[in-house]
């Protein structure tokens, strides 16, 4: 029989009658599970309502890019030039804000630009208020539509930022809302081209990660933080930017390099870039294989091609770009590889610039 010294040592000093006290009630156990019920529920509701203003800003932003006469004519201010230009502004925020909330799994900040935004609308609808040209009665119906927005904005921000949402640690750790989402939106680029070099160069090449920039036009820079670890920063559509970190999961060398994204990161994604001796002794064929979750789905990798910037242009046009980095030791593009018309002749102040005619072929390369 063990005695109650030994059963104190068993539960390191503690007593058994002291432990036992500490035992919750089959009544504690149900409030607490109820309580639990309740936090998921509303987390569960939170996340929802910020998707459906993430989904409300990418419609209305392409509503205001793709007609900002009509929009402007809807609620009641005149439609000249400057109005255009303004709504079409508008547009570009919208989207922005909206592909920055469904692509974020704490999507808080993004949800404050929100109302950030929605205070900038107000005021220039307090604006044309006092406008002669303007129609007073749309005006005044459409400052309290956005009146009735910036509330719901201003709630879910709030919710958001105390942490009892969709952007909790249970929120992230779960898969619930943003990131479930995001899983069932994945998308796949595979690429490939043939360069005239050996494969160790090659390799060797884009193995130092900080050469990336010098060829990927998106690209703005990667720091190499530990071992197989880096930091990368890309821009992004309507001018943002996003950054990762991600970790080398395979490494042969001359033959392979393979990475994902860490959890955290902004844009899912992981890839791998294999290395071959091209047929006939021409050099080495390089084959990139990217999968990754665009901001907003399908829509947002819709929104991307919009502005040029859709993953598979980019990946071909970087690879154009790499063997001409690794042929002839730099970047070369003609002017009809840049331009669609007549144009002056000068060279591009932005890699990105070549993306202007989408996949088309550059002449150099």
């Amino acid at each position: 029989m063990t005695s109650a010294t030994e059963t104190t040592r068993q539960y390191g000093g503690v007593s058994g009658e002291r432990r036992i006290g500490y035992t919750a009630s089959p009544a504690q156990y149900r409030r607490r599970a109820t309580d639990l019920a309740d936090t998921y529920e509303q987390e569960d509701s939170v996340q929802r309502r910020a998707r459906g203003l993430g989904w409300f800003s990418i419609g209305l932003g392409l509503a205001e890019m793709a007609a900002p006469r009509a929009v402007a004519r809807l609620i009641g201010i005149s439609d000249d030039d400057e109005t255009r230009n303004t709504m079409f502004a508008l547009g570009v925020r919208e989207i922005t804000s909206g592909i920055g909330i469904l692509s974020n799994s704490r999507p808080t900040g993004w949800v404050w630009s929100r109302v950030g935004g929605d205070l900038m609308d107000l005021a220039l609808l307090g604006k044309a208020m006092n406008q002669d040209e303007n129609d007073r009665q749309r005006v005044a119906a459409a400052t309290a539509a956005v009146l009735g927005v910036t509330v719901l904005d201003f709630m879910t921000g709030q919710q958001l930022s105390r942490g009892s949402n969709g952007g909790s640690e249970h929120g992230a750790r779960s898969g619930n809302g943003f990131s479930r989402a995001s899983r069932q939106q994945g998308i796949q680029v595979t690429e490939a081209i043939t360069i005239n070099r050996p494969r160790n160069e090659v390799y060797g090449f884009w193995h130092n990660f900080e050469n990336l920039p010098r060829f990927m036009a998106h690209l703005e820079s990667v720091e190499v933080t530990g071992e197989g670890r880096s930091h990368w920063k890309a821009k992004a559509p309507a001018g943002t930017s996003v950054e990762w970190d991600a970790q080398i999961t395979e490494d042969r060398p001359d033959e392979l390099i393979a990475w994902r994204a860490l959890p955290e990161a902004e844009i899912p994604n992981s890839g791998s870039v294999r290395f071959s001796d091209a047929p006939g002794n021409r050099g080495t064929e390089v084959r990139v294989d990217l999968q990754y979750q665009p901001p907003g789905g399908k829509l947002g990798s819709w929104v991307a091609k919009l502005f040029g910037e859709e993953p598979a242009q980019q990946v071909k046009g970087d690879l154009r770009r790499f063997k001409q980095v690794m042929e002839i030791g730099e970047i070369v593009h003609s002017d009809a590889s840049i331009h669609s018309g007549p144009h002056p002749a000068y060279p591009p102040e932005d890699l990105a610039d070549v993306e202007l005619l989408g996949n088309r072929p550059s002449t150099a390369s």
